[in-house]
């Protein structure tokens, strides 16, 4: 994606709801080279942030309600947690959880889009969100799954103000037109029993050693590696615990 730190409407931290934190810190590692660091406070629950180098870069937490997926989840930054609530609500979508106070770093709220993906929106206070973008093993791009995509793209561009890039072949979100992500319409291929979500990629340097490297640690390819007409190499794996997620090759990596 173009943009190279959090800022405001746009992606700025992703997270994964495990059952499995333990299992998720190995494959992840195994994967990425990530180096996981767990909050000590109890009432942190076990959240633990994914590093490379200094820089935060992704983290993995446990499930807090029962009817919780395991998934990725995709955190957008807001300057007004509040007003920003009352913005999913008067373009359609729900608003699930908080917002609420996350210790001092900053306010979380969930919400749904109108078509059913659930995604966060996250108010800074002391934490930003991700230090890193675009390099290898860190957040490099946002991709909406949804079966409305005309819904959806009334409802972020109301929420958000995303400037909307289409062509037949996909649609990109940007910030300014400073391209951060897309949308792809869920059609008969995908089973009726995935819902629409929101699926983070990272950045890699050789996708067909990753999609390996994940295997070898015990996930799946649900796409093998396949390079995009006039766009990347890219595939979509799942781990362990059953949660998707995307990698494409940076072009930092050459």
């Amino acid at each position: 994606m173009k943009l190279d730190r959090p800022v405001t409407g746009g992606p700025c931290w992703t997270e994964l709801g495990t059952t499995d934190i333990e299992g998720a810190k190995r494959f992840y590692a195994a994967v990425f080279g990530w180096r996981p660091e767990t909050d000590p406070r109890q009432e942190a629950g076990g959240y633990t942030v994914a590093h490379l180098g200094d820089a935060a870069v992704a983290a993995l937490s446990p499930l807090y309600q029962e009817a919780q997926p395991v998934a990725w989840n995709v955190s957008f930054a807001v300057e007004d947690a509040d007003a920003a609530a009352q913005q999913v609500r008067a373009a359609g979508g729900t608003v699930l959880l908080g917002p609420m106070d996350v210790f001092d770093v900053g306010v979380l709220t969930v919400a749904a889009d109108p078509t059913g993906a659930v995604f966060q929106l996250w108010q800074a206070r002391a934490f930003p969100g991700a230090g890193l973008f675009n390099a290898p093993g860190s957040l490099g791009w946002v991709e909406l799954m949804t079966r409305e995509p005309r819904q959806a793209e009334a409802f972020y561009t109301a929420v958000f103000g995303w400037t909307v890039h289409s062509s037949e072949r996909y649609t990109q979100w940007g910030i300014a037109g400073d391209d951060f992500g897309g949308m792809t319409t869920m059609d008969e291929k995908f089973p009726p029993e995935v819902p629409p979500h929101w699926l983070p990629y990272f950045a890699v340097a050789d996708v067909d050693t990753t999609a390996a490297d994940a295997v070898g640690a015990g996930g799946d390819v649900l796409m093998p590696p396949t390079s995009v007409p006039d766009g990347p190499r890219l595939a979509v794996l799942r781990d362990p615990q059953g949660a998707m997620f995307g990698v494409y090759l940076t072009r930092d990596a050459h």
